[in-house]
């Protein structure tokens, strides 16, 4: 299985499968009241029971319209000039000419071939702003945006998010549909979605589903809590929107979780604020600034949470703190979990870096951490990230039950070169160590918060250990909590 853009080049040729259902709507055995699942839900005392599916059709015939395909066009670089099918020809040779004339050639330059592409998009705004996902257009020569009435438009595109996915793009027209925006933070899993878009280029297609997830962190997506839904989803659809039963975009689709490359249960969608929060700083000053700690995070499993005092494995525990970063000048320190950002709940390490991201670089913030089994306060002035400079999320290995390690200290030499003051390196794992992950050549930095330089402080620590501990170990440059259980 894998994450996969919802990309679409044109292909010369398509094999269409037709899946056949056994649906039967609106069919009913007895129409009297009592005899409607809502009535017999009702007589039982469960919850409200909706006695009709939701009116998805008047939804696509109010907004569906601000629904638009984009078609790209971009050019790749290819083999040089002179190669053919049959590998690169000398200028001299008879058959040179032959080739140059004659075999099939794009319309690009000596070098290059010409590429297409497709995907979704919708109107913001009815002076032409268009909201789509970057891969759509991203490298492109050329944007066409295509409405329903068949109108199109060259787009320009007045900027592009890549840690987001968001593109933002312009056409010369007035008085257009729209669609409104909707708040993601007001949806239930369980809620129904619907998805317009233009899979495998079938134009304004509409599929509907339920919210199956919020907040879901994906592989490489540092900055976007994704809501993920079971609507069916395939190439073609990316940049079209997600909406509500209200109309509103909750969403922008922009993934699929597929071993064939096709729709398989797993959509996931930007949420609208995230991506309206980046439209706005691209129309105002044409690139996206985000707020930085300098920290980097991992989730808490209970095997952690048990090492730090923590009833319940909630929050982000930090596993390194960047010299010179806003957090290190604030005072927060490795071990430290953050319990709140501004004065709402971390429930994971996912949730933090999108909440970081949007507070305006300079301005003070509240977090609230957990250090040697209590909670405090600190506040943090929040920095500016850096491009290609983002705070992994890293999942520690399973813990296992006293050490298993042979460690001796590091030479003077081996510490400029982790770049790190002490530390033990890791010559053998065996046992509760080898289970939970330690490797050989791993560096112990510390245990439950505290810097172990030499062996006998290793002991020491793990004496006065309860029953789990958490290493803080360097593998390379990261730096990672690793949960033990003692026993």
């Amino acid at each position: 299985m894998k994450l996969q853009a919802l990309k679409f080049p044109v292909i010369a040729a398509a094999i269409i499968t037709t899946l056949w259902g056994g649906y039967e709507i609106g069919r009913s055995v007895d129409p009297s009241p009592a005899a409607s699942t809502a009535a017999v839900a009702r007589k039982a005392g469960l919850p409200h029971v909706a006695e009709s599916l939701p009116d998805f059709g008047s939804i696509v015939e109010s907004y569906g319209p601000a629904v638009v395909n984009i078609s790209v066009e971009g050019t790749v670089k290819t083999a040089a000039r002179g190669r053919t099918p049959f590998g690169q020809l000398d200028p001299d040779d008879p058959f040179s000419e032959f080739f140059r004339r004659f075999a099939p050639r794009g319309q690009g330059k000596p070098g290059e071939q010409i590429t297409h592409g497709q995907g979704s998009g919708f109107i913001v705004s009815a002076d032409g702003i268009v909201l789509t996902n970057a891969h759509v257009v991203a490298n492109a020569d050329n944007v066409t945006v295509k409405l329903i009435d068949k109108r199109e438009f060259t787009a320009k595109v007045i900027g592009i998010d890549k840690p987001t996915d968001i593109a933002v793009l312009r056409i010369d027209a007035q008085d257009l549909p729209t669609v409104p925006l909707g708040d993601p933070s007001d949806m239930r899993v369980g809620d129904w979605v619907l998805a317009i878009g233009s899979p495998f280029g079938f134009e304004n297609s509409v599929t509907a589903g339920i919210v199956s997830a919020k907040s879901r962190s994906l592989p490489d997506e540092g900055y976007v809590p994704f809501i993920q839904t079971d609507v069916a989803i395939n190439p073609g659809n990316s940049g079209g929107p997600l909406l509500n039963l209200k109309g509103e975009v909750v969403g922008i689709n922009s993934q699929i979780y597929s071993q064939s490359g096709g729709y398989q249960g797993l959509s996931f969608a930007i949420p609208i604020n995230v991506a309206a929060h980046v439209k706005d700083q691209l129309l105002a000053q044409g690139k996206v600034t985000r707020g930085r700690l300098g920290i980097a995070i991992q989730d808490l499993n209970q095997g952690l949470a048990d090492s730090f005092g923590l009833s319940v494995a909630r929050g982000a525990l930090v596993s390194h703190v960047e010299p010179g970063s806003p957090a290190a000048t604030a005072g927060i320190e490795p071990g430290d979990v953050v319990l709140k950002f501004n004065g709402e709940a971390i429930a994971s390490s996912a949730e933090l870096p999108p909440r970081v991201a949007v507070i305006t670089p300079g301005k003070p913030v509240k977090l609230e951490i957990w250090r040697k089994r209590k909670a405090q306060e600190i506040t943090v002035t929040v920095g500016e990230q850096q491009p290609d400079k983002v705070a992994a999320a890293e999942t520690p290995p399973d813990d296992g039950g006293r050490l298993g390690v042979s460690v001796r200290p590091l030479t003077a030499d081996e510490q400029k070169e982790v770049e790190t003051r002490g530390g033990l390196l890791v010559l053998d794992s065996y046992g509760p160590a080898a289970r939970a992950g330690i490797e050989e050549g791993d560096v112990i930095l510390a245990v439950n918060g505290k810097r172990v330089n030499r062996v006998d402080e290793l002991r020491k620590q793990l004496t006065d250990a309860g029953k789990h501990v958490a290493l803080l170990i360097q593998r390379g440059d990261a730096r990672i909590f690793v949960p033990i259980e003692l026993g």
